[in-house]
């Protein structure tokens, strides 16, 4: 994984992590690499790994199970809004990007057609 300078490396692996559950890499309730199996396939601090798993959990993608790991959620319908929000994110930035290049949105939607 490549990280960027622009955004935290925890944020950049709960959004790989997003990604993953998405696209059902993982599984609804399927188990996620332990703090340390991530830290070294990432390369980084397993303190940014846990604090990436404390922020998914927060957010109630992910649970805990003490004694056997974290386990992504098995709520279908989160999962479903999760994809949508984030779709709609990257068309937004699209959008942002397209105009700052002075594209209308007719041309645009002529671009897409």
């Amino acid at each position: 994984m490549d990280f960027k300078d622009n955004l935290p490396i925890y944020i950049q692996i709960m959004n790989y992590i997003k990604r993953e559950i998405i696209t059902k890499n993982i599984k609804e309730g399927g188990k996620l690499p332990s703090v340390r199996e991530l830290s070294s396939t990432l390369t980084v601090n397993p303190n940014t790994i846990q604090r990436a798993y404390a922020e998914l959990e927060r957010e109630e993608l992910v649970f805990t199970q003490r004694g056997m790991g974290t386990f992504a959620t098995e709520d279908v319908k989160k999962i479903e809004n999760l994809k949508r929000e984030m779709a709609k994110e990257l068309v937004d930035n699209f959008l942002i990007e397209m105009q700052s290049l002075n594209f209308t949105i007719e041309e645009i939607k002529n671009l897409i057609d």
